[in-house]
């Protein structure tokens, strides 16, 4: 029989529950459920996200730092407010491509990768510039464009020029007239800079498995779209590697975000790496996990999926490596999340109390309060397996 701590220690790091809690919401809703169920508990709640949605938000306000607003230029030209963290060190700025350039800013009749342009997320990275940021953490998930990252240059200070020495158009059109690449107009603090790119795809740049082919169609482009735009990054890339000779379409990653992987790779002193790990290591959860008695995390919808590089599994595997317990809350589970048991979830919790819809589920109060009365009870368990 094991005596009860009475000053267990409780790490909680779980993604944001999509349309209802934060990260930081949802653990503070796990943690009012465990302090039911245990008063004298040590409770640590640390931010979560994968890369995609939510990053900015987790990491800025999980790393003491501030959230920043500027306008930019949007996918469609047009002038938009983008949101992006300057982490308490001062130095480090967390982007969301998506938040400058993302499909949810174009409505579904206006979708066109020819036109669409990711300049916005050049002007977000020279505002953090001039604030003094010099390491850059950037999730380029959920683009609206495939315009190679070319419009990220252009606001960077890259000449994309065409025959007659002009900036070539925004959007996946103006590689079509792409001549030549210059750099002597380049923002000077770019070479002191380094990236870390949340990419959790492994696309090439080109061909059946580049942007164009793949991810083309969700972004508005139809067959014969596809070809020309495959062409001309293929042109594209040749181009960039007379001049830089790291340029590499056929890495993998390259054909994130419509190609912007290739950019940043080729352009920039980045590195391509899993969301979820930067996260881990920036937020240094380890040194909370090492110790801790129990490991709690969770996402809104736990499925097969969320082997697959998701936020949960990279807690576990973490978690594992200290042979921690993990237990994991979910807003819904479908039958195929039993394989998260086989990576390192001991248990997972669906919060629903009762039959409701998914506008009702999905409620903030509604699902701040099935995760305290879940969570509560979970822990109950796990107190009283441990007597």
């Amino acid at each position: 029989m094991i005596k009860e701590d009475s000053a267990l220690k409780i790490v909680i790091a779980t993604d944001s529950l999509k349309g209802s809690l934060s990260s930081l919401e949802a653990g503070d809703a796990i943690r009012a459920g465990i302090r039911e169920a245990d008063p004298h508990a040590r409770i640590i709640v640390r931010p979560l996200a994968d890369g995609g949605e939510g990053t900015v938000e987790a990491l800025t306000l999980g790393m003491g730092g501030t959230l920043q607003s500027v306008e930019v230029t949007g996918p469609l030209g047009e002038k938009v407010t983008a949101q992006y963290g300057i982490t308490g060190d001062g130095r480090t700025a967390v982007i969301e491509m998506s938040a400058a350039a993302g499909i949810t800013l174009v409505p579904e009749q206006k979708r066109n990768p020819l036109y669409t342009t990711t300049y916005g997320v050049g002007e977000m990275i020279r505002d953090a510039v001039k604030k003094g940021c010099r390491h850059f953490i950037i999730g380029i998930g959920g683009s609206a464009t495939n315009d190679g990252g070319v419009g990220m240059l252009q606001a960077l200070g890259f000449g994309c020029l065409d025959k007659e020495g002009r900036q070539v158009p925004f959007g996946a059109k103006g590689l079509e007239v792409l001549e030549s690449i210059t750099d002597d107009e380049v923002l000077p603090e770019l070479s002191e800079c380094s990236f870390r790119i949340a990419c959790d795809v492994t696309n090439t740049l080109c061909g059946r498995q580049g942007c164009s082919a793949v991810f083309g169609p969700q972004k508005g482009a139809n067959s014969a779209m596809i070809m020309q735009m495959d062409k001309w990054l293929s042109d594209f890339a040749l181009l960039s590697r007379d001049k830089y000779p790291k340029a590499d379409a056929q890495a993998a990653g390259a054909g994130a975000a419509g190609g912007l992987g290739f950019a940043f790779l080729t352009f920039t002193n980045a590195v391509l790496e899993s969301g979820i790990q930067i996260v881990l290591e920036e937020t240094k959860l380890a040194d909370y996990i090492k110790d801790a008695d129990l490991v709690i995390t969770g996402e809104g919808r736990l499925d097969h999926q969320t082997v697959m590089g998701k936020a949960p599994i990279g807690v576990a595997s973490l978690a594992k490596k200290y042979r921690k317990t993990v237990i994991a809350f979910a807003g819904c589970v479908t039958p195929d999340a039993r394989v998260c048991n086989q990576h390192g979830i001991d248990a997972y919790f669906p919060i629903l109390q009762g039959i409701a819809t998914s506008a009702q589920a999905m409620d903030p109060a509604n699902a701040r309060r099935n995760l305290t009365a879940t969570a509560e009870q979970a822990f109950r368990l796990y107190l009283a397996a441990r007597r």
